[in-house]
C-alpha cells in the first residue's frame, strides 16, 4: 500500500511538471512582444549572427578541429599525455606545456573546444586541460600585435602578459580546488595502463598533429594590413593544399591508405576549387568528409571517424544555440540586440569596480571570432569606456562566450564550468582594477 501511494505521487508529480513546462512554454510564446521594433531587431540578430557563424567557423574551424579531437582520442599515446599533461605530472611541466600548446592554436574559444575535450578525455589533468582550454584563444600572437597597433603598446603588453599569467593560475587553481578528486583520477588512469601493440611511433604521430593543425591555422589565417601576416594570408590556401598532401602523403606510407581512394579525394577537392574559388568552404568540407568516410572504412581507424563524430554530436547544437541566444541579447560586432548598446557604453565608463565588473562579464557572454574583440573595444574606448575594463574585456572575450560556456558544462560539469567561468571574470576584473587605477 505504502509503495502503491510512493508511485502514484511521483505519477503525479511528473505530470504536474510536464503541465507547469507546458504552461511555461505556451505564455512565454503567447507573450513575444513581436512587433515591437527591439524584440524583432533582436530575433534578427540572433539569426544572422547564427548564420555568420555558420558560414564562416563552422567549416573552416570546426570541422578540422573535431577531426584533429578525433585523431586524439584514437591515435595520440596515453603515455605521452600522462607523462605531460596527466592529473600526476608535474604541475609546472603541466601547466606550461599546456599553455604553450594552446598558444600556438590560435584559435577562438569555440574552436578549441574539440581539442580541449580531446586532451582531457585522453587522460589530461584538469588544471593542464583548463590551462589549454584559456591559453588556446587568449594567447594569440597576432591579437597581441594587433591590440597594440590599434589600442596602444601598452594595452598590447598588458594583454599578452595578462593572458600568459592567467593560463597558469587559472590552471593551477582548478587543479588545487579538485586535488582529491584529480589524486582518484591519476589513479584510475595509470591502473592497468600499456602500450598499445599497433601504436604508431611518437615522431609519426607528431607528424600528423603537425599537419592537421598546420591545416586548421592556415586555413583560417585572418587578414592583415600589412607585414609577413598579410603575406601569409595571400597564400594560405596555397599553404593549406600543401600542408594536405603531405597529410595525404603520410596516411598512405604509416596508415597503408588508399592511394586509389586518395586521388579520388584530391581530384574532388581539387574540382571543387577551380569551380568555386570564391567559397573555399566546399572544398574543405569535401576534404574533412572524405577523410572521415575513407577512415570510417577501415576497421584500425574506424575510432578516429566515430570519436570525431562524437564530438561534433556533442558540441555542434549547443555552439549554435547559444550564438543564437548571445546574439539576440548583445547582437553582432558594430550592433546591439535586446540590451541597447547605450546601456553598455554607460555601464563601463569609468575605472571603477562597477563598470569593469561589467565589461569583464560582458565579455564572457559575447561570442568573438578571432580579432574582432578589438575593434569593438576600439569603439567602446572611443564611447568612453574606461582602460581598465577595457582589458578586463580582452582578458575575459576571447576565452568566454556563452556557446563556449554550454559546452565546457557537458565535459566537466555544471560546478567545475561555473568555477572556471568565475575565475577567468574574477581574474580579468582584477587585472582591469590594476591597469586602469595604477597605470
Amino acid at each position: 500500500m505504502y509503495h502503491a501511494l510512493i508511485e502514484q505521487y511521483q505519477r503525479t508529480r511528473h505530470e504536474v511538471n510536464v503541465m507547469f513546462f507546458m504552461l511555461l512554454a505556451f505564455l512565454a510564446i503567447y507573450f513575444l512582444p513581436i512587433g515591437q521594433a527591439r524584440f524583432d531587431n533582436a530575433v534578427l540578430e540572433a539569426i544572422q549572427l547564427t548564420h555568420w557563424y555558420a558560414r564562416e567557423h563552422v567549416v573552416l574551424c570546426l570541422l578540422p578541429a573535431f577531426v584533429i579531437a578525433g585523431a586524439m582520442a584514437a591515435f595520440m599515446s596515453q603515455g605521452a599525455v600522462m607523462r605531460y599533461l596527466g592529473p600526476a605530472s608535474p604541475k609546472p611541466v603541466a601547466l606550461g606545456v599546456a599553455s604553450m600548446s594552446g598558444m600556438l592554436l590560435a584559435v577562438c574559444s569555440c574552436t578549441v573546444l574539440p581539442l580541449f575535450g580531446g586532451i582531457y578525455k585522453r587522460g589530461a589533468g584538469l588544471g593542464a586541460a583548463i590551462a589549454f582550454l584559456y591559453a588556446g584563444p587568449a594567447i594569440n600572437v597576432m591579437a597581441v600585435v594587433v591590440t597594440a597597433k590599434i589600442l596602444g603598446v601598452e594595452m598590447g603588453i598588458a594583454r599578452a602578459l595578462g593572458a600568459v599569467l592567467f593560463a597558469l593560475l587559472i590552471g593551477a587553481l582548478m587543479h588545487l580546488i579538485y586535488r582529491s578528486e584529480e589524486a582518484l583520477r591519476a589513479q584510475g588512469s595509470t591502473r592497468g595502463f600499456g602500450g598499445g601493440q599497433g601504436e604508431k611511433p611518437t615522431s609519426v604521430i607528431a607528424a600528423l598533429f603537425a599537419l592537421l593543425v598546420g591545416v586548421l591555422v592556415f586555413a583560417n589565417w585572418p587578414a592583415a594590413q600589412t607585414g609577413i601576416w598579410l603575406a601569409i594570408y595571400e597564400i594560405k590556401w596555397g599553404i593549406t593544399a600543401c600542408l594536405g598532401l603531405m597529410l595525404a602523403g603520410l596516411l598512405v606510407w604509416q596508415w597503408g591508405w588508399s592511394i586509389k581512394a586518395l586521388a579520388w579525394l584530391i581530384g574532388a577537392i581539387a574540382a571543387a576549387a577551380a569551380f568555386f574559388p570564391h567559397t573555399p568552404e566546399l572544398p574543405v568540407f569535401l576534404a574533412v568528409s572524405g577523410l572521415l568516410l575513407i577512415a570510417s572504412q577501415r576497421d584500425s581507424d574506424k575510432l578516429w571517424a566515430s570519436e570525431s563524430w562524437g564530438f561534433a554530436k556533442q558540441i555542434l547544437p549547443l555552439l549554435l544555440g547559444g550564438v543564437f541566444i548571445a546574439g539576440f541579447a548583445l547582437g553582432r560586432p558594430e550592433s546591439e540586440g535586446i540590451i541597447p548598446a547605450s546601456w553598455v557604453a554607460a555601464a563601463v565608463g569609468d575605472n571603477g569596480l562597477a563598470s569593469t565588473v561589467v565589461a569583464a562579464l560582458l565579455g564572457a557572454l559575447m561570442y568573438f571570432s578571432t580579432l574582432t574583440e578589438v575593434p569593438i573595444v576600439e569603439a567602446l574606448l572611443g564611447a568612453g569606456m574606461g582602460k581598465g575594463p577595457a582589458l578586463a574585456l580582452l582578458l575575459a572575450g576571447p576565452a568566454l562566450s556563452l556557446p563556449n560556456m554550454l559546452v565546457i558544462r557537458t565535459i566537466l560539469g555544471t560546478k567545475k564550468t561555473l568555477i572556471y567561468c568565475a575565475l577567468v571574470v574574477v581574474m580579468a576584473t582584477a587585472a582591469g582594477l590594476i591597469y586602469g587605477n595604477f597605470w
